[in-house]
Formats: C-alpha cells, structure tokens, sequence
C-alpha cells in the first residue's frame, strides 16, 4: 500500500519558484473569506474554514501546538489580517491516525466573529463522478516549494470511490476522492484542511496523498467526507 502522507507543514522550505497550489490560480478578489490559516508560533501549519461566527473546521492531523487563526485576506502578509486566537480544539473522537480515517477537527476561537462575509455551509449532497469542485490552499505547488502567502485555488474532479480504493489498495472509512492521479490539479503539503467545495458547499476536508508526491502521476487525492455533519455546529455549540 502506498504511503499515506497527511498535508501539515511544520517548516518553511526555500521558496525560489512560482508558488501556487498545484495546478492552480490565485483565488478572486473578495472570495472564499471563509478560508482560514490554521497556525502554530512557527506560523502556517494548515488551512481551515469557518463554519460559523466561532467554529472553524481543520483536520485532526493539523494538530500541531495550533495557537490561532489568521483570516481576512487572502494574503497572509497583509497588514489587515485578522489573528483570533484558538480557545478549544475537538477532535472526532474515532481519529487516530490518518490511515484509519475520521480526520476532522473543529477549532473554536476566542471572540465572535460578527457577521463574517461568508461562511461555508456543510451539505449532504450527492456527489458524480466527475462532477467538477475546488479546493484551496496556501500550500506548496512541488516538493521543493515553500509556503505561499497568497491564496491558490484548483478545480478538481470528482473520482469513483472504486476506481481510487483500487488505486489505493484500500480506504479508509468515510473518505471523498478528487483530483490527483492523472487530472494534474489538486493539493499539496501546508494545504491539509482545506474545504473541498461542490456548488458552493463543503463536502471534504483535505487529508492525504501519496508520500510527499505533488506530481500526481498515479493515485487521487483523499478526501475526509464530511457530508454527514451536515448539522454538526449550531451558533455557539457542536454535537
């Protein structure tokens, strides 16, 4: 079985080409403002999404000394970012290691955030192979990539759970696959987190990859499915 590799990224690497998600283009001016960087003292470790006007979803592999969340802008280094710090984390209680699948994390903030712009609404929905999603990051574009400060944005194709558990030899549970192997778009170290987005709604979180590999040249990228927390959070409190 190939090795499984979550998306965090604990370091900054040298950062000497064009950085983007793989694949991708920067995202629109004014959109995804429920994009989040999820972020230890060392900075960026993950992507996130806000959920509600407290509650931030990241995968439970992110969990690495996480201190606060910046969110805002779209690039990380403009001076009217928001920092918020991070006042209680819940992990699913199944989660203990990517491989066995679960890789879900609500993060709670400190302070209420109003009205925020846009929040990104969880839904059931059904999900076609091929049908055409996003997913969105400030993580590397190749293995020698560092961090981004800019968000990227890549469209990624739904592919049948058969075809990727095939691909894979075997799953973990509750998992969405998309992007990867031979569609050249989808994500990569520092982008772990991250909502798949399906008509405007999340359906996934970024989970795994194969080893340290952004090329995509044989397996999907995997997907925690997160379709079923459809209600999971309402206003102040998470089931």
């Amino acid at each position: 079985v190939p090795i499984l590799h979550p998306l965090i990224l604990a370091y900054k690497l040298p950062t000497t080409v064009q950085r983007m998600i793989s694949n991708g283009e920067y995202a629109p001016e004014g959109s995804m403002q429920f994009m989040v960087s999820v972020q230890n003292k060392n900075g960026h470790v993950c992507g996130g999404f806000l959920i509600s006007e407290v509650f931030v979803v990241t995968a439970a592999h992110c969990d690495i000394g996480l201190k606060h969340v910046i969110l805002g802008e779209h690039n990380l280094k403009n001076s009217n970012v928001k920092t918020i710090k991070i006042s209680s984390q819940y992990k699913h209680k199944n989660y203990s290691d990517v491989g066995y699948g679960y890789d879900i994390m609500l993060l709670k903030v400190s302070i209420r955030l109003g009205n925020p712009e846009g929040l990104l609404i969880i839904h059931n929905m059904k999900l076609n192979v091929n049908q055409e999603c996003s997913v969105a990051g400030w993580g590397k574009t190749e293995r020698i990539n560092g961090l981004v400060d800019d968000l990227m944005v890549a469209n990624v194709p739904i592919i049948d759970h058969n075809d990727c558990k095939q691909s894979w030899g075997g799953l973990p549970p509750n998992v969405i696959c998309a992007g990867g192997k031979s569609t050249g778009n989808g994500f990569c170290q520092g982008d772990s987190g991250g909502p798949l987005v399906c008509n405007g709604k999340a359906v996934g979180i970024v989970s795994f990859y194969r080893n340290r590999n952004c090329t995509y040249p044989d397996l999907p990228n995997v997907y925690t499915d997160i379709r079923e927390y459809e209600h999971i959070c309402k206003r102040d409190s998470c089931q």
